[in-house]
């Protein structure tokens, strides 16, 4: 396994969120991280990444605690992509580049640039380094912030719905995208999501957050109507069209 979470608790001053969380994620494995509005799934994330401290628990990437490591090195270890902002003045390049900032000493080398392109071209927005994040679609946008998290050469991807504002082409581009980026260089990727249909089709492996704990965990076969009513308390049927298993509300 390349991330492990084990035992993790986080509370804010007025309530607590996360209970005794444990999981672990695999080489080339994509999880779904789900359940309702408010059960801890970017907070979650934030834990994991350092963001937010734990009040208990341990989270070890490669078997190394990332309690043990400085920023920078957290940095090379761990992307993260935020829930999608709007964008500056920046040029595409000079954003994807800033995911090379954990690996500068003195100034930019010609590796650092050419880790940002390969980025780039990973997410076809090779032809697009020269514009300006504003003048970007959301879809076009939401590349760049992936380009500039595989740019720092992570061994984790973390993603904060990571399909949010995008239409319906672009929600399935980015989550293919994605998907075979984490095949393709062997990553483990964390993924919070509010479609359930779009995370059966794409995620490996599905973790259901429920009551600050960890409600049900693992692979398609864990995703049945009767978790999906016990967490989201709708009741919903599963059928299965074109090779594909579909969610639907009753």
């Amino acid at each position: 396994m390349i991330l492990s979470v084990n035992h993790i608790r986080f509370m804010y001053p007025s309530r607590p969120v996360l209970d005794d969380a444990s999981f672990s994620v695999n080489q080339g494995e994509l999880l779904a991280v789900l359940g309702t509005n408010g059960t801890g799934k970017t907070t979650l994330l934030k834990c994991i990444n350092r963001i937010l401290q734990p009040a208990a628990g341990s989270v070890l990437i490669g078997g190394e605690s990332v309690d043990a490591l400085g920023r920078n090195a957290l940095a090379q270890k761990i992307g993260y992509v935020e829930q999608q902002r709007s964008g500056s003045r920046a040029t595409v390049f000079n954003a994807v580049l800033l995911g090379r900032k954990p690996y500068i000493r003195w100034d930019i080398t010609r590796h650092d640039a050419a880790v940002a392109d390969g980025a780039l071209e990973a997410l076809g927005m090779s032809g697009h380094a020269f514009r300006f994040l504003d003048e970007l679609s959301g879809g076009e946008l939401q590349k760049v912030n992936i380009a500039r998290a595989l740019a720092q050469e992570p061994e984790v991807l973390l993603m904060d719905e990571p399909t949010s504002n995008l239409d319906l082409k672009n929600q399935l581009e980015v989550l293919k995208l994605i998907r075979q980026i984490t095949r393709d260089r062997g990553i483990a990727a964390v993924m919070a999501m509010h479609d359930l249909n779009l995370a059966l089709r794409f995620a490996d492996r599905f973790l259901f957050l429920k009551g600050r704990k960890i409600h049900a965990a693992g692979g398609p076969d864990v995703v049945t109507p009767e978790i999906i009513e016990s967490v989201y308390s709708v009741p919903v049927t599963i059928v299965s069209h074109s090779g594909n298993r579909i969610i639907y509300p009753l």
